[in-house]
């Protein structure tokens, strides 16, 4: 059993990116405990517009513990900074587990040169780690 899952993080941390060609902006959550894939988390992605953040879409991570088009279809991406809040709370007290981080935001400049930027979020209950993926 605990190959099965170290074998399911390894390939979900090295598969291609199953993203939508058209949208520019994907994220991924890995639950380290256990070495699966995190469905049902509430992602929001916001954009700082004039010293306030604008709310620009919200999805819920699929079985695979993903959100592959996170950006509001048919908008085009514009340079700026933004912030992805992984709701991490209801998700964990959904599983009877206890979290230091009832919610992880995470702050990130696009600066347009990428047509695809990736978030990746390696969760568990007291600690958690993210990197710039595409």
């Amino acid at each position: 059993m605990l190959q099965k899952r170290l074998f399911c993080l390894a390939l979900c941390l090295t598969a291609s990116i199953a993203y939508s060609a058209n949208n520019p902006l994907s994220v991924h959550v890995l639950n380290t405990q256990d070495g699966l894939p995190s469905p049902d988390i509430q992602v929001t992605l916001e954009q700082m517009k004039d010293g306030s953040w604008i709310k620009l879409n919200s999805a819920l991570t699929n079985k695979q513990g993903r959100v592959t088009a996170l950006y509001p279809e048919g908008k085009k991406l514009d340079p700026g900074t933004y912030r992805v809040t992984f709701e991490t709370g209801q998700w964990f007290k959904k599983r009877k587990i206890e979290t230091f981080f009832p919610e992880i935001p995470i702050i990130f400049s696009i600066d347009g040169t990428l047509d695809h930027y990736h978030i990746p979020l390696l969760l568990s209950p007291y600690g958690y780690s993210t990197y710039r993926g595409n």
